[in-house]
């Protein structure tokens, strides 16, 4: 039986940046449980790397979480690298988010995540080492318009990461946030299809917001090349790998520039300059 360097555990392995980052521990030597809801997605990955594990889980689902947690507490070698990858979002402004769509989001991106970490840390406590990766975004230091949802439950992840650096680290336990910015993947891909025609159920007042926000989004991004998800799947293995990672990797089109900018400014010359670049600091309706 081939020694693999530990067991590594990432959500939202079926496509864009979890998806990469599986094949990538997995390249490395580190046996990979890949979790998604789409099964058929999973079973491809493991038809390419034998030391894929596929494990199909709705993470929105309670039951199928705990079930899942479950396993993962009695595995007889414990999870030593933790990717919380999954998420998803929805657009729209706050009026026309319905509440159960918000609450599904903060079930899959935030309580998800910590459900599946506590059922990991037992195991990495044991060994005293282990690494957990969190996706978060940029959007976790401050929202996009049409966006305060997703926003907010990336800003719960911040904090849960930031507080738990702190817990762990006597444990020889690290605790890395990732804050991408715009990737190439399904991702807005399927905030999209989730979303709906926004416009035809919305308020008429809302509906030149929605239209100053998407030419001035077109315009930020304009003449601008996206990169892919190996971009981050690259940083989680470097931050993996890494003897002394650091607490937050940033990385996309904007991002460090957009993030200064959030630590040099007070609240209100940031909301002047972000409502600016959205398109609506200047509109009167």
């Amino acid at each position: 039986m081939v020694k693999t360097r530990g067991k590594a555990l990432v959500t939202g392995a079926s496509s864009g940046i979890g998806r990469e980052t599986a094949i990538s521990l997995a390249s490395e030597g580190f046996q990979v449980i890949a979790s998604a809801r789409r099964s058929e997605r999973l079973n491809e990955l493991t038809k390419k790397f034998p030391n894929i594990i596929p494990r199909p889980v709705d993470l929105s689902d309670p039951q199928a979480l705990e079930s899942f947690c479950n396993e993962i507490l009695s595995l007889s070698e414990p999870v030593t690298i933790l990717i919380n990858n999954a998420g998803f979002a929805i657009r729209g402004t706050i009026e026309d988010a319905p509440l159960s769509s918000i609450r599904q989001l903060f079930e899959v991106n935030l309580f998800a995540l910590i459900r599946i970490t506590q059922a990991s840390l037992p195991g990495m406590r044991r060994l005293r080492r282990g690494t957990i990766v969190n996706i978060s975004s940029m959007v976790g230091k401050f929202p996009f318009p049409m966006g305060g949802p997703y926003s907010a439950t990336k800003h719960a992840v911040e904090a849960i990461s930031d507080a738990l650096r702190m817990e762990v680290h006597p444990f020889g336990i690290r605790v890395v946030t990732i804050r991408p910015g715009v990737i190439v993947t399904e991702f807005n891909e399927t905030a999209n299809r989730l979303t709906g025609d926004i416009l035809s159920r919305t308020a008429p007042d809302y509906k030149p917001v929605y239209q100053a926000y998407g030419e001035a989004m077109a315009k930020l991004f304009s003449n601008i090349s996206i990169p892919g998800p190996e971009l981050i799947a690259n940083i989680i293995l470097e931050a993996v790998l890494s003897d002394s990672p650091k607490a937050v990797y940033s990385a996309g089109p904007f991002v460090e520039e957009l993030l200064r900018q959030r630590s040099q400014l007070d609240d209100d010359a940031f909301y002047q300059f972000w409502s600016g670049k959205t398109g609506l600091g200047d509109l009167k309706l």
